[in-house]
């Protein structure tokens, strides 16, 4: 089994077209298990699919992409569905990271982080996980800092995607620095 493929299949079918498979989403982004594996059965390459396959293919992620509770599977981040997936608020590190691509940064400084495609603006609690990130639009990004301390003293919700993503609705230019 290929779960590095399995994982890509899950997240675009989680975060981006669950009509595709004929999917419905909660307001929290659960689906049930048994509903996946229909879908994905009827793929010749996922017909012998099962709930092992899918608890194996989180185990063995690089990155804490999916979750598998009671019956149900999510996405933890990175949605561009129209529906909002509801997080829970959280109290992130006080300085998070986003790695960008050098030629919005302007734009950035100017209008602040926004989800774009997504729902949420990507934080990184590191500048490894950041420059990863960045380097999908530029092989030398610009690391930024989001001092979120002050953010949330101003009312800006910050919601954990996983143990090394942050998200936010979007973050005001006067938070962000460059690392």
């Amino acid at each position: 089994m290929d779960y590095r493929k399995l994982s890509k299949e899950m997240s675009y079918a989680l975060r981006h077209a669950p009509w595709e498979y004929e999917l419905e989403l909660d307001n929290d982004g659960w689906v049930s298990v048994e509903q996946v594996l229909n879908a994905l059965q009827h793929n010749s390459e996922w017909v012998s699919i099962n709930e092992s396959d899918l608890r194996k293919m989180i185990e063995v992620s690089d990155k804490e992409r999916h979750q598998i509770q009671n019956g149900r599977i999510r996405a933890l981040y990175g949605h561009s569905v129209p529906q909002k997936i509801l997080k829970k608020e959280g109290n992130p590190p006080p300085i998070l990271f986003h790695g960008t691509a050098r030629r919005i940064v302007d734009d950035i400084f100017s209008n602040g982080l926004q989800p774009m495609a997504r729902q949420y603006v990507h934080l990184s609690i590191d500048v490894e996980t950041a420059n990863l990130v960045g380097k999908r639009k530029d092989s030398n990004p610009v690391i930024l800092k989001v001092n979120s301390v002050e953010a949330l003293m101003e009312g800006i919700k910050f919601y954990q995607g996983n143990n090394d993503i942050w998200l936010a609705d979007s973050i005001p230019p006067k938070f962000i620095s460059v690392d």
